[in-house]
């Protein structure tokens, strides 16, 4: 039952993600704080970088102006294609691409210094096997970053409820205790943290996702009726008579002893 589960929510994954390939980087804010990530994550030119469930590339190809490799590997085939393009047109040759899941990671132990993931945690059922995958294939010394969505525990079931009719690939987005106590028990040192938000417009968002026929009406009643409200935690608002809200994120960076 647990393989058919698992195997199901791929295939969601899949067919999401090979229609959002495009899509999602005509998001802006899927390029707020790159630099942010950099910064913490200490990238230096002799690192060898892993992006679990990269995408289209954004993260790895902004890490390989600092980094002497990275590799990128993703569950979705056109993601990976969006993301050799994006390479091409920056005209970096330090990357490479493969196909391949989060849970396990096809990488033999001690492959790499640093391992970063972003925006994925949300579309996985065993996040904590995530991590432990990426702690796996790191170095003793190296660094493991993970950036996603942390919401107040008390907007956390609203903000689920949404995503799930916006993207039905959307597991759970962890609370603010949740992912602190995920790092906690993580066996990481040297742990820090930071946080910052993603300005989106909603007419943007929800034309960059897929949701089931007739969802996007609900999707665009459920943030209207928040503006003032915040029922989601994602202060939604009207500026220039459009309806903007931002999403929490956490950055959460740690050590291999």
């Amino acid at each position: 039952m647990a393989k058919g589960r698992e195997q199901s929510h791929r295939d969601a994954i899949i067919q999401q993600f090979s229609q959002q390939a495009v899509p999602f980087t005509q998001v802006p804010g899927h390029y707020d704080a790159l630099q942010l990530l950099v910064e913490m994550s200490g990238v230096g030119k002799l690192d060898e970088v892993l992006d679990v469930a990269c995408g289209p590339g954004l993260v790895a190809c902004e890490f390989a102006r600092y980094a002497k490799h990275v590799t990128g590997v993703d569950i979705t085939p056109a993601m990976i294609e969006q993301a050799r393009q994006r390479q091409d047109e920056q005209r970096l040759e330090n990357l490479s691409w493969d196909i391949g899941t989060a849970v396990p990671l096809a990488y033999p132990d001690r492959s790499f210094s640093l391992i970063i993931t972003r925006y994925s945690f949300h579309h996985l059922l065993k996040p904590q096997e995530a991590l432990s995958e990426m702690i796996r294939v790191s170095r003793p010394g190296g660094a493991v970053m993970v950036a996603d969505v942390a919401m107040p525990p008390a907007k956390s079931a609203a903000y689920d409820h949404l995503e799930l009719i916006r993207d039905p690939s959307h597991t759970h987005a962890l609370t603010e205790e949740e992912f602190e106590a995920l790092f906690q028990r993580s066996g990481l040192v040297d742990c820090r943290r930071s946080a910052y938000g993603v300005d989106i417009e909603l007419e943007t968002q929800i034309r960059a996702s897929f949701p089931k026929p007739g969802d996007d009406r609900v999707i665009r009643e459920l943030v209207s009726a928040d503006v003032g409200v915040d029922r989601l935690g994602v202060n939604a608002r009207e500026e220039a008579g459009k309806i903007v809200y931002t999403v929490p994120i956490a950055v959460y960076v740690g050590r291999k002893r």
